[in-house]
Protein backbone atom coordinates (compact mmCIF):
# COMPACT_ATOMS: atom_id res chain seq x y z
CA UNK A 1 0.00 0.00 0.00
CA UNK A 2 1.47 3.34 -1.09
CA UNK A 3 0.61 5.44 1.95
CA UNK A 4 3.28 7.07 4.09
CA UNK A 5 1.31 6.99 7.34
CA UNK A 6 0.51 3.31 6.87
CA UNK A 7 4.18 2.58 6.16
CA UNK A 8 5.11 4.50 9.30
CA UNK A 9 2.57 2.45 11.28
CA UNK A 10 4.01 -0.83 10.01
CA UNK A 11 7.54 0.24 10.91
CA UNK A 12 6.38 1.43 14.33
CA UNK A 13 4.79 -1.96 15.03
CA UNK A 14 7.85 -3.85 13.79
CA UNK A 15 9.98 -1.93 16.27
CA UNK A 16 7.76 -3.11 19.14
CA UNK A 17 8.82 -6.72 18.46
CA UNK A 18 5.64 -8.43 19.67
CA UNK A 19 2.21 -7.13 20.73
CA UNK A 20 -1.18 -8.01 22.14
CA UNK A 21 -3.90 -5.98 20.43
CA UNK A 22 -6.84 -5.04 22.66
CA UNK A 23 -9.44 -6.08 20.12
CA UNK A 24 -13.10 -5.03 20.12
CA UNK A 25 -13.91 -5.63 16.46
CA UNK A 26 -14.47 -1.93 15.77
CA UNK A 27 -13.03 0.12 12.92
CA UNK A 28 -9.85 1.11 14.74
CA UNK A 29 -8.88 -2.13 16.45
CA UNK A 30 -9.58 -4.16 13.29
CA UNK A 31 -7.36 -1.87 11.22
CA UNK A 32 -4.67 -2.04 13.91
CA UNK A 33 -4.88 -5.83 14.08
CA UNK A 34 -4.52 -6.11 10.30
CA UNK A 35 -1.43 -3.88 10.42
CA UNK A 36 -0.01 -5.85 13.37
CA UNK A 37 -0.44 -9.09 11.44
CA UNK A 38 1.38 -7.60 8.44
CA UNK A 39 4.16 -6.15 10.59
CA UNK A 40 4.68 -8.95 13.11
CA UNK A 41 3.00 -12.12 11.85
CA UNK A 42 2.61 -14.64 14.69
CA UNK A 43 4.31 -12.24 17.10
CA UNK A 44 0.97 -10.43 17.34
CA UNK A 45 -2.24 -11.66 18.99
CA UNK A 46 -5.75 -10.35 19.58
CA UNK A 47 -7.31 -10.24 23.05
CA UNK A 48 -11.05 -9.56 23.39
CA UNK A 49 -12.86 -8.70 26.62
CA UNK A 50 -16.01 -10.71 27.31
CA UNK A 51 -18.30 -8.98 29.80
CA UNK A 52 -21.96 -8.02 30.44
CA UNK A 53 -21.16 -4.52 29.15
CA UNK A 54 -20.01 -5.83 25.75
CA UNK A 55 -22.86 -6.90 23.41
CA UNK A 56 -22.76 -10.60 22.55
CA UNK A 57 -23.12 -9.86 18.83
CA UNK A 58 -19.94 -7.73 19.01
CA UNK A 59 -18.03 -10.69 20.46
CA UNK A 60 -19.26 -12.91 17.62
CA UNK A 61 -18.30 -10.30 15.02
CA UNK A 62 -14.85 -10.00 16.64
CA UNK A 63 -14.37 -13.77 16.37
CA UNK A 64 -15.19 -13.73 12.65
CA UNK A 65 -12.90 -10.77 11.96
CA UNK A 66 -9.91 -12.36 13.70
CA UNK A 67 -10.53 -15.61 11.86
CA UNK A 68 -10.50 -13.69 8.56
CA UNK A 69 -7.26 -11.86 9.46
CA UNK A 70 -5.73 -15.16 10.57
CA UNK A 71 -4.15 -14.44 13.92
CA UNK A 72 -4.16 -15.87 17.46
CA UNK A 73 -7.30 -14.85 19.38
CA UNK A 74 -7.72 -15.04 23.14
CA UNK A 75 -10.52 -13.89 25.45
CA UNK A 76 -10.49 -12.11 28.79
CA UNK A 77 -13.51 -12.88 30.95
CA UNK A 78 -14.70 -9.93 33.04
CA UNK A 79 -17.98 -11.48 34.25
CA UNK A 80 -19.08 -9.01 36.91
CA UNK A 81 -19.27 -5.25 37.20
CA UNK A 82 -16.11 -3.98 38.89
CA UNK A 83 -16.88 -2.73 42.43
CA UNK A 84 -15.26 0.68 41.87
CA UNK A 85 -17.69 1.51 39.06
CA UNK A 86 -20.86 0.06 40.59
CA UNK A 87 -22.50 3.49 40.79
CA UNK A 88 -21.21 4.69 37.42
CA UNK A 89 -18.92 7.55 38.55
CA UNK A 90 -17.83 10.22 36.08
CA UNK A 91 -14.37 8.64 35.96
CA UNK A 92 -15.88 5.21 35.28
CA UNK A 93 -13.97 4.81 32.04
CA UNK A 94 -10.68 5.52 33.83
CA UNK A 95 -11.40 3.04 36.63
CA UNK A 96 -12.67 0.37 34.25
CA UNK A 97 -9.78 0.69 31.80
CA UNK A 98 -7.28 0.62 34.67
CA UNK A 99 -8.74 -2.66 35.92
CA UNK A 100 -9.21 -4.29 32.50
CA UNK A 101 -5.91 -3.21 30.94
CA UNK A 102 -4.04 -4.33 34.04
CA UNK A 103 -5.45 -7.79 33.28
CA UNK A 104 -4.52 -7.45 29.60
CA UNK A 105 -0.94 -6.51 30.57
CA UNK A 106 -0.78 -9.53 32.86
CA UNK A 107 -1.80 -11.73 29.94
CA UNK A 108 0.85 -10.15 27.70
CA UNK A 109 3.57 -10.57 30.33
CA UNK A 110 2.69 -14.20 31.07
CA UNK A 111 2.66 -15.06 27.36
CA UNK A 112 5.88 -13.30 26.42
CA UNK A 113 4.56 -10.33 24.46
CA UNK A 114 6.48 -7.05 24.72
CA UNK A 115 3.59 -4.59 24.60
CA UNK A 116 -0.16 -4.12 24.73
CA UNK A 117 -1.53 -1.85 21.99
CA UNK A 118 -4.98 -0.31 21.60
CA UNK A 119 -6.93 1.42 18.85
CA UNK A 120 -7.05 4.98 20.20
CA UNK A 121 -6.80 7.32 17.19
CA UNK A 122 -5.84 10.97 16.68
CA UNK A 123 -9.44 12.19 16.91
CA UNK A 124 -10.13 10.56 20.27
CA UNK A 125 -8.19 13.17 22.21
CA UNK A 126 -10.84 15.78 21.27
CA UNK A 127 -13.61 14.04 23.28
CA UNK A 128 -14.08 13.50 27.03
CA UNK A 129 -12.14 10.26 27.43
CA UNK A 130 -10.84 9.74 30.98
CA UNK A 131 -9.82 6.22 29.94
CA UNK A 132 -6.88 7.69 28.01
CA UNK A 133 -5.25 8.60 31.33
CA UNK A 134 -5.40 4.95 32.40
CA UNK A 135 -3.76 3.84 29.16
CA UNK A 136 -0.96 6.35 29.66
CA UNK A 137 -0.39 5.32 33.28
CA UNK A 138 -0.23 1.64 32.32
CA UNK A 139 2.11 2.42 29.38
CA UNK A 140 -0.28 0.98 26.83
CA UNK A 141 0.85 1.86 23.31
CA UNK A 142 -1.59 3.61 20.95
CA UNK A 143 0.04 3.23 17.51
CA UNK A 144 -2.77 4.96 15.57
CA UNK A 145 -2.62 8.01 17.82
CA UNK A 146 1.17 8.10 17.84
CA UNK A 147 1.23 7.96 14.04
CA UNK A 148 -1.43 10.72 13.83
CA UNK A 149 -4.01 8.61 12.02
CA UNK A 150 -7.49 10.16 12.08
CA UNK A 151 -10.77 8.23 11.98
CA UNK A 152 -11.40 9.18 8.34
CA UNK A 153 -7.90 8.09 7.33
CA UNK A 154 -8.39 4.78 9.15
CA UNK A 155 -11.68 4.21 7.32
CA UNK A 156 -10.10 5.04 3.94
CA UNK A 157 -7.13 2.75 4.56
CA UNK A 158 -9.43 0.00 5.86
CA UNK A 159 -11.37 0.20 2.60
CA UNK A 160 -8.14 -0.15 0.61
CA UNK A 161 -7.27 -3.19 2.72
CA UNK A 162 -10.73 -4.69 2.01
CA UNK A 163 -11.62 -4.77 5.69
CA UNK A 164 -15.39 -5.17 6.17
CA UNK A 165 -15.29 -2.71 9.07
CA UNK A 166 -14.28 0.29 6.95
CA UNK A 167 -17.80 1.78 7.14
CA UNK A 168 -18.90 0.22 10.43
CA UNK A 169 -20.73 2.69 12.70
CA UNK A 170 -18.99 3.68 15.94
CA UNK A 171 -19.86 1.66 19.02
CA UNK A 172 -19.02 2.02 22.67
CA UNK A 173 -19.49 -0.24 25.66
CA UNK A 174 -23.03 -0.48 27.04
CA UNK A 175 -22.06 1.38 30.21
CA UNK A 176 -22.01 4.56 28.12
CA UNK A 177 -25.81 4.28 27.75
CA UNK A 178 -26.42 4.83 31.47
CA UNK A 179 -26.24 8.27 33.18
CA UNK A 180 -23.40 8.91 35.60
CA UNK A 181 -24.28 8.33 39.24
CA UNK A 182 -26.73 5.52 38.40
CA UNK A 183 -26.25 2.06 39.87
CA UNK A 184 -25.12 -0.34 37.15
CA UNK A 185 -27.27 -3.46 36.87
CA UNK A 186 -26.76 -6.43 34.57
CA UNK A 187 -30.51 -6.47 33.76
CA UNK A 188 -30.30 -2.88 32.46
CA UNK A 189 -27.34 -3.80 30.25
CA UNK A 190 -29.31 -6.76 28.89
CA UNK A 191 -32.36 -4.68 27.96
CA UNK A 192 -30.15 -2.04 26.31
CA UNK A 193 -28.35 -4.74 24.29
CA UNK A 194 -31.61 -6.37 23.17
CA UNK A 195 -33.13 -3.00 22.25
CA UNK A 196 -30.16 -1.84 20.18
CA UNK A 197 -29.86 -5.18 18.41
CA UNK A 198 -33.57 -5.04 17.56
CA UNK A 199 -33.26 -1.51 16.13
CA UNK A 200 -30.16 -2.48 14.15
CA UNK A 201 -32.07 -5.39 12.67
CA UNK A 202 -34.72 -2.84 11.67
CA UNK A 203 -32.06 -1.05 9.62
CA UNK A 204 -30.93 1.68 12.03
CA UNK A 205 -27.18 1.09 11.87
CA UNK A 206 -26.01 3.93 14.15
CA UNK A 207 -28.27 3.79 17.17
CA UNK A 208 -28.08 4.31 20.92
CA UNK A 209 -30.68 3.36 23.51
CA UNK A 210 -29.91 5.46 26.59
CA UNK A 211 -31.33 3.94 29.76
CA UNK A 212 -32.90 6.29 32.32
CA UNK A 213 -34.37 3.74 34.73
CA UNK A 214 -37.68 2.64 33.21
CA UNK A 215 -37.31 5.08 30.30
CA UNK A 216 -35.55 4.26 27.02
CA UNK A 217 -34.26 7.31 25.10
CA UNK A 218 -33.59 6.32 21.50
CA UNK A 219 -30.99 8.20 19.46
CA UNK A 220 -30.78 7.68 15.70
CA UNK A 221 -29.09 9.89 13.08
CA UNK A 222 -31.18 12.89 11.98
CA UNK A 223 -31.49 11.43 8.47
CA UNK A 224 -33.16 8.30 9.93
CA UNK A 225 -35.76 10.17 11.96
CA UNK A 226 -38.29 10.50 9.15
CA UNK A 227 -38.39 6.74 8.84
CA UNK A 228 -39.10 6.50 12.55
CA UNK A 229 -42.07 8.88 12.28
CA UNK A 230 -44.33 6.08 11.13
CA UNK A 231 -47.18 5.31 13.51
CA UNK A 232 -47.08 1.57 12.90
CA UNK A 233 -43.28 1.36 13.31
CA UNK A 234 -43.28 3.55 16.42
CA UNK A 235 -45.93 1.34 18.01
CA UNK A 236 -43.97 -1.78 17.10
CA UNK A 237 -40.71 -0.39 18.53
CA UNK A 238 -42.42 0.78 21.70
CA UNK A 239 -44.05 -2.61 22.27
CA UNK A 240 -40.81 -4.47 21.66
CA UNK A 241 -38.71 -2.33 24.00
CA UNK A 242 -41.36 -2.74 26.69
CA UNK A 243 -41.06 -6.49 26.22
CA UNK A 244 -37.34 -6.09 26.92
CA UNK A 245 -38.06 -4.37 30.26
CA UNK A 246 -38.63 -0.66 29.66
CA UNK A 247 -41.90 0.99 30.76
CA UNK A 248 -41.57 4.13 28.64
CA UNK A 249 -39.98 4.64 25.22
CA UNK A 250 -38.95 8.05 23.84
CA UNK A 251 -37.07 9.51 20.87
CA UNK A 252 -34.31 12.06 21.39
CA UNK A 253 -35.20 14.95 19.07
CA UNK A 254 -31.54 15.98 18.67
CA UNK A 255 -30.70 12.63 17.15
CA UNK A 256 -27.71 10.36 17.59
CA UNK A 257 -24.42 11.82 18.81
CA UNK A 258 -21.53 10.19 20.59
CA UNK A 259 -21.03 11.03 24.25
CA UNK A 260 -24.42 12.69 24.78
CA UNK A 261 -24.30 11.69 28.46
CA UNK A 262 -21.04 13.63 28.83
CA UNK A 263 -22.78 16.99 28.36
CA UNK A 264 -23.36 17.54 32.08
CA UNK A 265 -19.68 16.95 32.79
CA UNK A 266 -18.64 19.47 30.13
CA UNK A 267 -21.14 22.05 31.43
CA UNK A 268 -19.85 21.67 34.99
CA UNK A 269 -16.31 22.17 33.72
CA UNK A 270 -17.15 25.45 31.94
Amino acid sequence: MNNQKYSNLINYLKNLGSVVVAFSGGVDSTFLLKAAKEALGDKAAALTVVSPYIPKWEIEEAKELVKEIGIRHEFLEVPVIIDEIKFNPEDRCYLCKTAVFTMVKDFANKNGYNYVVDGTNADDINDYRPGLRALKELEIKSPLLENKLSKNEIRELSKELNLPTWNKPPYACLLSRIPYGTELKVEDLEKIEKSERYLMDKGFRAVRVRCHGDLARIEVPIEDMLRLFDIKLMDEISSKLKEFGFKYVSLDMQGYRTGSLNLNIEEKGN
